[in-house]
C-alpha cells in the first residue's frame, strides 16, 4: 500500500494541465479560519519553515502539496555509486546533492534546496495571478517536497476563512473563499482536514460548519484541535479530543503550534516537536500517544492510503468511462485539414451525392416526421399544384357583359350573323392567363424545397412563363379534343328553339331587335346626345335571345378549351420543373460547386477551421491522452499492493 500515495501523485501530475477536477482524485483538503494554525500544522508535517506568514489572508491560492519520502542522502549516494543508477530515478531526483528539496510545476527543472526560496517563490507566484491587493485566485500552485523526514502524503492548503475584507480586498471576499473551499471539499473522494483552535468555541467553528455542509455524517472529516497550550488556565480539551463534543468519524487529534516567539527566534521544528510531546505528556498523558504532529502525519498517511485503496475501483471505472466519452467527442471534431485540395473535392462530392439521394428518396437517413426532398416535390406536383388548378373555374371572373362586349368589339361596325372567332380567342387567352400564377407558385414551392436541401439554386421560372406564353400564342381550335363551334352553336339554337315554342318568339324578338337602336346608344327623343364611343352593353338591360345564345356559345367554347389547356399545363409544369430545375441541379451541382469553389485563392479560406473548434479538439485530445496515461498508471497497481 505504500505505493498508493505516489500513484495518486503521478495521477495528479498527469491531470495538472487539463484539470484534475474531472477525475476527482483522492486528496486531503486542509480547511481552517485565519490564524487557526493551518500553516503551523502543515509545516510540522514537513519539518521545515516554507509557508508565507503575515497578517490577513496569506494563503491566497490553493497550494497542492505533495510530500515524497526519499532515502537519506548518504544512502542515495551509495546506491548511485554502487549501481550506477538511482532506483528512484523515476521521481526526478537522481543525482541531487541535497538532503531535502522542493520543486514547483511552474518552474520546470528548477530545484529549490533553500526553503526560504520556496517561501519566496510561493509569494511571487501568488502575486502573479492574485495581485498584491490580498485578492484570491482559484488557480493552484503545485509544490512537491522530497525529504527523508516526511511521509508520503498529498494535501491541498486553501485560503483561511475570513469575515472582514482588509486593504484592497473585494467586499465579497468571505463568499469567494467559502466558494473555493466548497469546490474542493465537495469532491466525494477528498478527506477534509478541519483545523480549529482549542482556545475558541468549536461549536461555532467555520471550518467544521463548511465540512458538515458536504459531509454531514463526518465520514471523511478529521478534526485537528490546534493551540492546545493557549487554553485558559484550568481548562482543557479532553472532552473534545475524546470525541464527546464534536462527532467526526476519522478522529480528533490535538497539536501544539509554535508560538510567534518561536517563529521569530527561528526555533527549530525538531525542538518544537519535542516540546509538544512534553506538553502532551504533562497535560494529556492518556492521549499523548494519539496526539501531536508526528501522530497526525502517520494518521493522515494511513487514512489517505486506505481511502485511495477504497476509491481505486470507482476511480478506474470513471477513467474508463471518461476515456470512451472523450474519444467520442474527439471523433466528432474530425481531423484537421492537411490536403485542402483533396478535402474540398471530397466534401463537394459527398455533398452532391447526399443531395441527389435526398431528392431520389435513397438517403441514408429517412425522416419520419415530415415529407422532404423528392417526396415533398411529388406532393407539390400532384396535391398542392393539382388541387389548385382543379379549383379554378374556367369561366371564373368572366361575366356575360364581358362576353357581349368582346363580341361587339370583334364585329366592328356591322353586326355579324355568327359568333366571331376573335372574341373567343380574346376571352380564352384571358382565362388561360389565370393558370400562370399557380404554375409559378409551383416553381417557387419546389425551389423552396431545394433550398431546404441546399442554399444555392438558380431561378428557372422563365420556363414556366414560356409554357403559358406558348398556350397564349396560338389558340388551336382544331385541337382533337376541342368541341366543333358549329355543333355547339346548333346545340344552343336547338335548346333555345325548344324553350321559345318552335322559334316564333325568337323571330319576333329579332325583328324588334333590328328596329331598335344599337345597344349602348341613348334615345334622341329623350334628349340624350348620341355617344358614338359608348359601345358597352347596358348592365341593366335584359339580354335578347340572340345575345343569350352568343354568350352561351362562347362560354361553352371557353370552358371546353380551358379544360384542354389546364390539363396540358397540369402535365407540362411538373415535367418542365423536373427537367429544367430539379434534374438540372442534380446533374450540374457537383461540377458547378467544383467550378466555383475549386480556386486556389479560396481553398485556404473555405477550409479554415474556427479557433473554437481547433481549441476544443486540442483540449479534448489532451484530456484523452491524460486519461490514457491515468489508466496505465492505475493498471500498474497489483491486487497485492492494496493490502
Amino acid at each position: 500500500m505504500d505505493t498508493l500515495i505516489p500513484t495518486i501523485n503521478r495521477l495528479q501530475e498527469v491531470f495538472l494541465t487539463v484539470g484534475a477536477e474531472v477525475i476527482q482524485l483522492p486528496q486531503i483538503v486542509v480547511v481552517g479560519s485565519q490564524s487557526s494554525g493551518k500553516s503551523s500544522v502543515l509545516e510540522s508535517l514537513v519539518g521545515r519553515d516554507f509557508l508565507p506568514r503575515g497578517s490577513g489572508i496569506v494563503t491566497r491560492r490553493p497550494l497542492v502539496l505533495q510530500l515524497v519520502n526519499i532515502a537519506p542522502l548518504q544512502e542515495r549516494q551509495k546506491t548511485e555509486n554502487g549501481n550506477g543508477i538511482n532506483q528512484n530515478a523515476s521521481n526526478s531526483y537522481s543525482g541531487v546533492k541535497a538532503e531535502e528539496w522542493g520543486t514547483f510545476l511552474h518552474c520546470k527543472n528548477q530545484i529549490f534546496t533553500d526553503f526560504q526560496q520556496i517561501r519566496q517563490e510561493i509569494e511571487t507566484e501568488t502575486e502573479r495571478t492574485s495581485g498584491e491587493n490580498k485578492g484570491i485566485s482559484p488557480e493552484p500552485i503545485y509544490l512537491k517536497i522530497f525529504s527523508p523526514k516526511v511521509l508520503n502524503l498529498t494535501l491541498v492548503d486553501l485560503p483561511g476563512i475570513t469575515k472582514v475584507p482588509v486593504g484592497d480586498q473585494p467586499e465579497d471576499i468571505e463568499a469567494q473563499v467559502q466558494e473555493m473551499i466548497l469546490s474542493f471539499i465537495s469532491n466525494p473522494n477528498s478527506l477534509i482536514l478541519s483545523v480549529s483552535p482549542a482556545n475558541s468555541d468549536l461549536a461555532t467553528s467555520d471550518a467544521l460548519k463548511l465540512a458538515r455542509e458536504v459531509d454531514p455524517d463526518g465520514r471523511r472529516t478529521l478534526l485537528v484541535v490546534s493551540k492546545l497550550d493557549l487554553m485558559d488556565a484550568g481548562t482543557d480539551a479532553l472532552e473534545v479530543l475524546l470525541g464527546r463534543v464534536i462527532p467526526v468519524k476519522l478522529g480528533i487529534i490535538g497539536v501544539v503550534n509554535r508560538s510567534q516567539h518561536d517563529i521569530n527566534t527561528q526555533k527549530k521544528l525538531e525542538d518544537s516537536m519535542r516540546d509538544e510531546q512534553a506538553f502532551l505528556q504533562r497535560h494529556y498523558p492518556s492521549l499523548a500517544s494519539r496526539a501531536g504532529s508526528r501522530y497526525l502525519a502517520k494518521t493522515l498517511s494511513r487514512l489517505l492510503m486506505h481511502h485511495i485503496r477504497d476509491c481505486l475501483p470507482e476511480l478506474k471505472t470513471r477513467v474508463t468511462v471518461l476515456s470512451a466519452q472523450y474519444q467520442t467527442r474527439l471523433n466528432s471534431y474530425g481531423q484537421p485539414v492537411e490536403d485542402h485540395s483533396a478535402t474540398l473535392l471530397q466534401i463537394v462530392t459527398k455533398f452532391a451525392s447526399d443531395y441527389c439521394h435526398t431528392i431520389e428518396g435513397t438517403a441514408r437517413y429517412i425522416q419520419t416526421s415530415e415529407l422532404c426532398g423528392g417526396a415533398r416535390i411529388c406532393y407539390i406536383f400532384h396535391e398542392t399544384f393539382g388541387r389548385t388548378l382543379q379549383s379554378i373555374d374556367p369561366l371564373g371572373g368572366l361575366s356575360e357583359l364581358d362576353i357581349l362586349t368582346a363580341i361587339r368589339n370583334a364585329t366592328g361596325p356591322r353586326p355579324a350573323l355568327f359568333v366571331p372567332e376573335v372574341s373567343f380567342e380574346l376571352l380564352a387567352k384571358r382565362q388561360i392567363k389565370r393558370l400562370e400564377e399557380p404554375s409559378l407558385r409551383c416553381v417557387e414551392l419546389v425551389h423552396e424545397e431545394l433550398q431546404r436541401i441546399i442554399q444555392h439554386c438558380s431561378s428557372y421560372s422563365t420556363q414556366v412563363h414560356n409554357l403559358v406564353a406558348i398556350e397564349l400564342a396560338y389558340i388551336n381550335t382544331k385541337h382533337p379534343d376541342f368541341a366543333d363551334a358549329a355543333q355547339v352553336s346548333a346545340s344552343v339554337n336547338s335548346q333555345q328553339a325548344e324553350a321559345l315554342d318552335g322559334g316564333k318568339r325568337w323571330k319576333n324578338e329579332k325583328v324588334a331587335e333590328e328596329k331598335a337602336p344599337p345597344a349602348g346608344f341613348g334615345s334622341p327623343s329623350k334628349g340624350r346626345a348620341i355617344n358614338l364611343l359608348d359601345t358597352a352593353v347596358p348592365v341593366a338591360r335584359k339580354l335578347s335571345s340572340r345575345e343569350q345564345r352568343d354568350c352561351e356559345v362562347i362560354q361553352r367554347l371557353i370552358n371546353c378549351y380551358f379544360l384542354i389547356v389546364r390539363k396540358s399545363i397540369q402535365d407540362s409544369v411538373p415535367k418542365t420543373v423536373m427537367h429544367f430545375l430539379v434534374n438540372f441541379v442534380k446533374e450540374h451541382l457537383q461540377s458547378e460547386l467544383v467550378g466555383q469553389l475549386y480556386k486556389q485563392t479560396l481553398l485556404q479560406d473555405l477550409l479554415i477551421e474556427s479557433q473554437d473548434t481547433a481549441q476544443q479538439r486540442t483540449e479534448v485530445a489532451q484530456m484523452l491522452e491524460a486519461l490514457k496515461k491515468a489508466n496505465n498508471i492505475i493498471s500498474e497497481i497489483r491486487e497485492t499492493h492494496l493490502w
